[in-house]
């Protein structure tokens, strides 16, 4: 009999895993999720498929610096204070890791999942309708000047050491090839061969739509638990009932924290919030996805119009949106781009999937049958189809020629 496979999540990792396995096996698949397929945090997000993004926030110096961060209102980092109490063990532990030897372990870990990010989404589309939603492009950050690029060397050494060499525009060679940018703007250090999805939402359910071409299921439900029957995973409970299966797939962000605890993990995940906002029919925006440094948020040309996105805000997953991170995106996107014109602002937030170590969590828990696939942080949309690769080989008992041991699951345990 095939066996009978239940992904947890129709967000960029989940899809991508179901596609993979139908095309491998002939396992029985079927996605579960509370919400539609890309509807969740792979639809807000910038798009890019950031290849060189190899760096964790946390690197040497980090906790000297976070204070005067926290506090300093023109910085995009926001707390929302009344949380701070349930946050402080998960922040001790993710400070812990800025330091020389833990940032480019991290570093290395995360080349492995997203450096051949454009092949792997070119992979997955292929022949599909999702692929007229990648674009090849080049992918800029923005500085006021040389002085500020080179305060960011540590960086550009991480990215250099994995292959990643910018090409670097100052002044009038900015402003030559991208001429939108403000004359704040003086030094654009540009990586080629990079990509970006026009509007990850619709890239997503499309992909969907191919997962179930295959012969895949999707299931709107919201899963609750596991049973297990002699330690091996035998169903999921739903809020609709219960589903079985022979193993099952978690790819549902930070919201795998309640059902690894039900396995008897607890995973120092943190929901990291992060906004977006569409300039919905814009002009005089950039021509290609730019981070702009200042604002630590990176502004994309997509199928709506200019989407800027980025901000980091700490206030768990039951609140609300808070006004001074908008503002601040706003006021930032903006400035950088003086021309920027537009019929109308969409406003989304959303919650990244934060391990402690800036890791995902890829592999088996245990002997369970129960494989993860979740916690990547800023890199969801640029590693989800190689994830999704990655844990269908495992799922189908078929070589994983990569190293995936900086993704076990049960380093927590």
């Amino acid at each position: 009999m095939p066996k009978r496979v239940i992904i947890a999540g129709a967000g960029i990792v989940g899809v991508s895993t179901g596609i993979w396995l139908r095309r491998i096996s002939d396992a029985e698949v079927t996605i579960i999720d509370r919400l539609r397929p890309g509807e969740g945090t792979s639809h807000g997000n910038a798009g890019v498929l950031a290849a060189c993004s190899i760096a964790p926030v946390t690197a040497p110096g980090l906790t000297r610096k976070a204070p005067r961060m926290l506090v300093n209102p023109d910085f995009p980092l926001f707390m929302r204070w009344g949380y701070f109490p349930k946050l402080l063990p998960w922040l001790l532990r993710y400070l812990s890791n800025a330091n020389e030897s833990d940032t480019r372990r991290i570093a290395d870990g995360l080349t492995t999942i997203v450096a051949d990010s454009v092949d792997q989404h070119k992979a997955l589309a292929a022949d599909t309708d999702a692929a007229s939603w990648v674009s090849d492009g080049d992918y800029s950050f923005a500085y006021s000047n040389r002085a500020a690029f080179e305060a960011d060397a540590y960086t550009w050494g991480l990215r250099r050491d994995a292959g990643f060499e910018p090409i670097i525009r100052e002044g009038d060679a900015a402003r030559a090839y991208e001429p939108n940018l403000s004359p704040d703007i003086g030094l654009l250090a540009t990586m080629q061969d990079h990509g970006y999805v026009r509007d990850p939402g619709r890239y997503v359910k499309a992909l969907a739509v191919e997962f179930e071409r295959l012969g895949g299921t999707i299931l709107q439900a919201e899963i609750k638990d596991f049973d297990l029957t002699d330690g091996k995973i035998s169903a999921v409970q739903t809020d609709q009932g219960p589903h079985a299966c022979d193993q099952a797939i978690l790819a549902t962000g930070v919201w795998s924290k309640p059902l690894m605890q039900k396995l008897g993990l607890s995973i120092p995940i943190e929901a990291e919030r992060g906004y977006h906002i569409i300039f919905k029919d814009a002009a005089g925006g950039p021509s290609h996805p730019v981070m702009v440094a200042s604002g630590k948020f990176v502004a994309t040309p997509m199928a709506a119009g200019l989407r800027c996105a980025g901000i980091v805000e700490f206030g768990g997953l039951s609140a609300g949106p808070s006004k001074p991170p908008l503002d601040f995106l706003r006021r930032h996107a903006k400035a950088s781009f003086p021309n920027l014109t537009y019929s109308e602002e969409v406003e989304w937030l959303g919650h990244r999937p934060a391990p402690s170590d800036s890791l995902p969590l890829i592999g088996q828990v245990g002997e369970t049958g129960v494989f993860t696939a979740f916690g990547h942080h800023h890199i969801g949309l640029t590693g989800g189809p190689k994830t999704g690769r990655i844990t269908a080989g495992l799922v189908a008992e078929q070589p994983v020629n990569t190293d995936i041991s900086a993704f076990n699951p049960m380093r927590f345990s």
